[in-house]
């Protein structure tokens, strides 16, 4: 009887430490959980807001900026090359989280996607290759020219809206990035390019003295802001947050300033 009960004692103490060690770790706030990531769509050819540099790496403005913001959230952040003119439906689809890119806020993509506050100030101007104006002084100008612009670009979309304006061009070429763009107009398959200042300029500034930027603007300035899934208010607020605080302590002026040797960003 006695080692009965001592092997039944044992069987029972055993049976209870077990469960005991199961519960323990449900009950423990410090155990260790999955980090956290933000996929964060954008063009990678989209100089200098993101792009891949000689290390095929991708790096930017805009990137630097996004690099900043998941590191005050405390979330890994992971880069995705997507295909611009379907951005809306990679976000949409869930493949990425956010779409932050040099966007344009516009009406039709407020349908669409929940944006961020203004956080930049954008233009669309005209580029022609270096000494050749062509008389160019306003968008009018373009009327008989072959003119460029990137797919799904504003420029795009304000050119296809605006009454008899691509009617009055020679040629309308689409690109599926301002690389490719650049080297046509550089080689005089077209006449003039339409593109945001911003990254026309950057541009500019890496191909030498092979472009004239001329102060002619096409179209209304638009805002640029970073875009969430439309259902997303938690995760745009706490960028957004966070954003707030990297313009207010100066460290977002600061990455402006690196790549634009300006602080380019928008103050509340």
């Amino acid at each position: 009887m006695k080692k009965f009960f001592m092997a039944a004692l044992l069987l029972v103490t055993m049976v209870f430490t077990g469960c005991g060690g199961d519960k323990a770790p449900a009950k423990t706030d410090g155990g260790a959980t999955e980090e956290s990531k933000i996929v964060i769509g954008l063009d990678d050819e989209y100089a200098p807001m993101g792009f891949k540099n000689e290390q095929n790496e991708i790096v930017g403005f805009d990137v630097d900026l996004a690099k900043e913001a998941a590191k005050r959230l405390n979330s890994k952040v992971e880069f995705k090359a997507i295909d611009w003119n379907s951005k809306e439906a990679e976000l949409k689809s869930g493949r990425i989280d956010i779409i932050w890119n040099g966007l344009d806020i516009t009406p039709e993509r407020q349908e669409n996607m929940l944006f961020s506050d203004p956080y930049m100030d954008n233009r669309q101007i005209i580029f022609v290759k270096k000494g050749n104006d062509q008389g160019i002084m306003a968008e009018a100008d373009l009327a008989g020219k072959s003119v460029g612009t990137q797919a799904g670009s504003t420029a795009e979309a304000y050119i296809d809206k605006t009454d008899g304006f691509k009617d009055s061009f020679r040629e309308f070429k689409t690109y599926g990035d301002y690389v490719s763009a650049f080297m046509d107009l550089e080689n005089g398959r077209i006449d003039a390019l339409v593109c945001d200042e911003i990254v026309g300029r950057y541009a500019m500034s890496k191909q030498g003295d092979k472009f004239d930027a001329l102060n002619v603007t096409v179209g209304p300035v638009s805002e640029f802001g970073f875009a969430f899934r439309k259902d997303n208010t938690e995760l745009r607020d706490k960028v957004q947050k966070v954003f707030d605080e990297m313009v207010a302590d100066g460290s977002a002026a600061k990455i402006s300033e690196q790549w634009f040797g300006a602080d380019l960003l928008k103050k509340k």
